[in-house]
């Protein structure tokens, strides 16, 4: 990898600011390979990530690059459940759940029919789905404890099943609350973007729920849609669906437009033509709000200049619209933990010489 560019220049404003992912949830896919002995290093290669990034527990990589490594490891290890079960669930199960799928008349029986299917091949957990008035809910429990990467496979399957009912029905099914069985993860502020902000911790067993309602939504997927689904399948799902896509991502399309002003709600919502309350309420129905969103975008924006230009920290704060360097320093100090210029430091020794 090159040492940065004193000239690079940002991106276009046109183009969206790059999602990024929390290193823990690379960890956790690879945990089994760990645990089979394997080396991780060459996949981490492969898919373009730096191995000493995951000493940073501040480190974050893009989610392009993350559903890369995805589908690397369930290849390398002929198991699209990453090595963390009693049984592997072989490279091709993803494909044969959504053909399992795509005949369902609704969501509903497209929910069931997953659970049945993956009954067969995930013996550790048990998958139901059922309704109470006006709540759906999923949920996911272990038949028996999990002896590794616990935590992710719980993220992982609530991850595969949510962002494959979305694209079923074509739209993303809005969770309402998590309730997760294991205590709260210092990643927490990632399951804004990928499930909901209205999560829980310490449950007895994992439920998500959303408006029972939707489960009447008709599946709108046939044979031609899922052969484009299944090209890059199933680590493309990392990158659908999450939370900074739909009303989201246009409000960071929004702000990172006006920088280095910094744009008010009431701004970016007449640039959306919304009322501001609208807006509001629209960025709550996606588990995120406002200013949840503005961090999400600088925060992202100033890993990417610290990793790829020799910028100043004045020049970035002043770019990304903070009053002075000081700001910038308490924001990025609260986001990841660690100062800009530490991190710029860290950053510089992990690549490449």
């Amino acid at each position: 990898m090159a040492n940065p560019d004193k000239t690079a220049k940002p991106a276009s404003r046109n183009t969206p600011a790059r999602a990024t992912v929390a290193m823990a949830f690379v960890h956790g896919m690879l945990v089994g390979l760990r645990h089979a002995g394997r080396d991780t290093a060459p996949l981490l290669e492969r898919a373009n990530i730096a191995p000493q990034l995951l000493e940073d527990p501040a480190g974050r990589i893009p989610v392009d690059r993350y559903a890369a490594l995805y589908n690397l490891i369930n290849h390398d290890l002929d198991d699209e459940a990453f090595g963390l079960f009693s049984a592997p669930m072989r490279v091709g199960s993803f494909e044969f759940l959504c053909r399992s799928c795509i005949t369902a008349p609704t969501l509903a029986d497209a929910a069931a029919r997953s659970a049945r299917f993956l009954r067969l091949l995930l013996p550790d957990l048990a998958v139901s789905v059922d309704s109470h008035r006006e709540q759906a809910r999923l949920h996911i429990s272990e038949t028996r404890p999990l002896p590794i990467g616990r935590v992710f496979a719980f993220e992982w399957l609530l991850r595969l099943l949510h962002g494959l009912l979305s694209w079923l029905v074509g739209r993303n099914i809005v969770l309402d609350s998590v309730d997760f069985p294991y205590p709260r993860p210092a990643h927490v502020d990632d399951y804004a973007l990928i499930f909901t902000a209205r999560s829980t911790f310490d449950a007895v067993a994992l439920t998500a729920s959303f408006a029972a309602n939707l489960l009447e939504l008709p599946v709108r997927r046939d044979e031609a849609a899922l052969q484009s689904f299944l090209d890059g399948a199933p680590g493309k799902l990392t990158m659908l669906y999450r939370r900074d896509r739909e009303t989201v991502l246009r409000v960071r399309n929004a702000l990172r437009d006006a920088l280095p002003a910094a744009a008010s709600l009431a701004e970016v919502a007449h640039a959306l033509h919304l009322s501001p309350r609208t807006l509001h309420r629209r960025l709550e129905d996606e588990g995120s709000s406002f200013q949840a969103t503005k961090d999400a975008l600088r925060r992202d924006l100033a890993i990417n200049r610290l990793a790829k230009t020799r910028q100043s920290l004045a020049q970035i704060a002043g770019d990304l619209g903070f009053a002075d360097s000081a700001a910038f320093y308490r924001a990025f100090l609260r986001w990841t933990g660690v100062a800009p210029a530490h991190y710029r430091k860290r950053l510089q020794a992990q690549q490449p010489r």
